[in-house]
């Protein structure tokens, strides 16, 4: 609906016929409730009644059953958010809403206020104190309601049945895209769009890899945003052929698609995976990655308790290279940067430290530009190793899940669930099924899950030069666990200490 074109209006000159015209589209196709056959309507029914449209209040993609009152463009015209106006004109009573009790509620709100309702399925203006009148809108209202309820009655059956049929009824997740014979069409196969693919792999490989703490989804989505990788949303308009809104990543959508169950190629409804009659997860696209990498990311991502003390090396992001790494050489609280002081320790103003005298401060360049030249002196001939997470196999987990389900069959079976001998024999089958994966799985040799390092080729002063923005290097930084100790005026004010990040980590062995 983006390019849909907002009609001519005229000035509010108080005529007392200052009308607001009114269109709405649901999420769905309606055709024969084009924006163009809108417009034609309320213009009709505008100019039959000697008004005149100042505004136009367009929610496309808004469901009827929304309250007029919570709509994006209507909303704020009927609590008075938009300026003076005389009424509303609308093409029919369905685009004022299709529930009666907003319908109502929206038409008595305008009538107490000596305002005008005009739709284009009523000859003038609507009076309720006219009984027939307001009869004959509630029955309009009602029939929208119940056409409504019908269609969406009729959407949830098709949903239905395509999930039975292990076929999609919902728009792709991130890293998907549908294709089909023709645009009317089931969907016929389901793909892997490389560039969202290879993106959201990244995020997932640097957050599971990652053991200091820095790389978190709060880190992921601003690198995001901040590399110009297209946001969820924008990506499904390209996908369907729309222009990109520049919608940015939020943390909540990151999140989402990293634990989404969808990520392993599964049919979802409501969260989880639409299982076959053998008690499976129907599968029905490529997966993003394993089960393994599912649980070792649910278990990364699950909130725990936070900490008293967080990691030296955390990356601040704030303005200044430094921030966040650097503390009072005297006090030991942390310095904080701004534009005017620079780095300055605030500790004994803030009453934290009264014995901090004097309290050390430093410019912001001066402080950046000579922890750069010691970092890259002590690290930058070094090798950039790459973190690679490796899930292991993860059989337990899969044991695990497995035992959970097998219980809960022996509990419905005690619970007099599969009486029939049809249902008896499906029990004893799927029971008898899982126990023996269960035994295979306990066979089969655990792998640990780990990270892993390989080498990039590329040198830690390269990576510097080409990190060219102020969060990248703070987290090269943060890495390397740089802490910085600013000491009042003196020959040594400047106190770096740092780790090298891959000690801890196996090198591959040489071939």
């Amino acid at each position: 609906m983006d390019n849909v074109e907002t009609p001519a209006t005229t000035p509010y000159d108080g005529c007392g016929r200052c009308l607001v015209g009114v269109r709405r589209l649901s999420r769905k196709n309606e055709a024969t409730q084009s924006p163009e056959k809108q417009r034609d309507q309320v213009l009709a029914i505008v100019k039959a009644n000697d008004a005149h449209v100042i505004a136009w209040a367009d929610d496309w993609e808004v469901s009827g059953a929304m309250d007029p009152l919570k709509r994006p463009k209507l909303g704020p015209w009927l609590t008075d958010k938009m300026g003076p106006y005389d009424g509303i004109a609308g093409a029919a009573v369905d685009r004022i809403g299709r529930n009666v009790r907003d319908v109502l509620n929206t038409a008595y709100t305008i009538h107490e206020r000596g305002q005008i309702l005009l739709t284009a399925d009523h000859v003038g203006v609507w009076d309720l104190d006219d009984e027939n009148q307001e009869t004959d809108l509630l029955v309009k209202a009602l029939g929208a309601q119940m056409e409504h309820r019908a269609t969406r009655r009729r959407s949830n059956d098709s949903k239905n049945s395509a999930r039975s049929r292990g076929r999609v009824s919902a728009k792709p997740s991130y890293g998907y895209e549908y294709f089909r014979t023709n645009p009317k069409a089931t969907v016929t196969e389901i793909r892997l769009r490389p560039k969202p693919t290879r993106e959201i792999r990244k995020v997932a490989q640097r957050i599971l890899s990652d053991q200091t703490g820095i790389i978190t989804p709060n880190f992921e989505f601003k690198r995001l945003n901040r590399s110009g990788v297209l946001s969820p949303s924008d990506e499904l308009a390209l996908i369907y052929g729309r222009e990109p809104k520049g919608t940015p990543w939020s943390e909540n959508s990151l999140r989402r698609i990293l634990l989404s169950k969808a990520a392993l190629g599964y049919l979802i409804h409501d969260g989880e995976p639409v299982l076959d009659e053998n008690g499976r997860p129907i599968k029905i696209a490529p997966e993003l990655w394993d089960y393994a990498t599912h649980l070792s990311l649910v278990e990364k991502l699950t909130p725990k308790k936070q900490k008293s003390i967080q990691p030296v090396g955390r990356a601040n992001q704030g303005k200044a290279l430094n921030s966040g790494h650097t503390f009072c050489g005297v006090c030991k609280y942390k310095v904080r940067a701004s534009a005017q002081a620079g780095y300055q320790c605030t500790a004994r103003h803030r009453g934290l430290a009264p014995y901090c005298k004097p309290s050390p401060s430093m410019k912001i360049s001066m402080l950046d530009e000579e922890i750069t030249k010691r970092f890259l002196a002590e690290y930058g001939h070094g090798q950039v190793m790459e973190k690679i997470y490796d899930p292991g196999t993860n059989y337990a987990a899969q044991i695990a899940e497995l035992q959970a389900s097998r219980a809960r069959l022996r509990q419905d079976r005690q619970g007099g669930m599969y009486q029939d001998e049809d249902d008896y024999q499906w029990y004893v089958t799927e029971y008898s099924r899982m126990g023996e994966e269960i035994k295979e799985l306990k066979k089969l040799p655990e792998r640990p899950a780990g990270v892993r390092v390989i080498p990039t080729g590329e040198t830690v002063a390269e990576q510097w030069e080409r990190a060219d923005n102020i969060p990248d290097r703070q987290e090269i930084l943060s890495e390397f666990g740089v802490r910085v100790e600013l000491y009042p005026r003196g020959t040594n004010r400047l106190v770096m200490t740092a780790v090298d990040p891959y000690a801890s980590l196996e090198l591959p062995e040489a071939a």
